[in-house]
């Protein structure tokens, strides 16, 4: 067991999607274990004040009816800051989404939540370190064998192939054919619209997924921010976005696979 002098509080968040500055809670779980081994187990439901988009309820199963009759953060964000006083924080890649969407719901509520004293665990990031996901890793797990000569581009890419074959013959649900492999390699959440994920869809709309115009559907880019789009057109993006920025120009935009074609075009 883990040696405790203070309370430590396994978290989880439930939301309708993964930018902190525009999404909002919609499910939070809480386990609070004490230094002599009490614990406490709370899960709370919240209305967001914001549809939850259809990507996120395919991710956790949470609807709008579900949810509108809860209390919103801000009705709880009192007694949870207080919970939450002379504790650390453990949980599953909370450093990179938890605990920054936990820290803009407390601002939003008129809280300054501190991270500056308290220990973070992230089971994770623990995960990482004792099971590295890099090629070498792979080529051991997979091949059984050592990666010789690892970042010459020949020996990468040869290990890459067998890796390839390996992961197709220890998992024979993984598609064959390449139509299907293209689909099943493209990130979790079925929302990606490019390969970088500079856009992803929010529903049947495509919507930015980076900087400050994060949030903003591609339609209303075209319409009051054309300038932002011809700047993707005239920067390091990939050939892909570039494209999608400037069919947005034109007035096509893309159209979600099995959603209704009004005359826009898909990418």
């Amino acid at each position: 067991m883990l040696e405790l002098n203070r309370p430590l509080v396994v978290f989880d968040i439930e939301s309708t999607g993964t930018n902190p500055t525009r999404d909002r809670i919609v499910e939070l779980a809480v386990l609070k274990i004490f230094p002599d081994g009490r614990t406490q187990n709370t899960v709370r439901r919240l209305y967001p004040e914001m549809p939850i988009p259809a990507a996120a309820t395919e991710v956790h199963h949470i609807t709008d009816d579900d949810v509108k009759d809860c209390p919103p953060f801000s009705a709880i964000a009192d007694k949870l800051f207080n919970y939450l006083e002379d504790c650390d924080l453990a949980g599953y890649n909370i450093i990179g989404f938890d605990i920054p969407m936990l820290e803009a719901e407390f601002k939003r509520a008129g809280f300054t939540f501190k991270m500056d004293n308290r220990r973070v665990v992230d089971a994770y990031h623990i995960f990482c370190k004792l099971y590295p996901r890099n090629l070498t890793a792979a080529y051991k797990f997979f091949c059984g064998k050592d990666l010789e000569g690892a970042h010459g581009a020949m020996a990468d890419t040869a290990a890459t192939w067998e890796v390839l074959l390996g992961e197709m013959n220890m998992h024979p649900e993984i598609p064959r054919d390449l139509d299907a492999l293209d689909e099943y390699c493209k990130p979790a959440g079925n929302d990606t619209v490019d390969r970088t994920r500079r856009f992803k869809w929010n529903g049947d709309d495509v919507v930015l997924n980076f900087g400050k115009n994060s949030g903003r559907t591609l339609k209303d880019l075209a319409a009051n921010d054309p300038g932002f789009l011809r700047w993707i057109i005239n920067n390091d993006f990939t050939d892909e976005v570039k494209e999608i920025a400037q069919n947005a120009l034109l007035g096509k935009f893309p159209v979600r696979k099995g959603a209704a074609r009004d005359g826009a075009s898909e990418n």
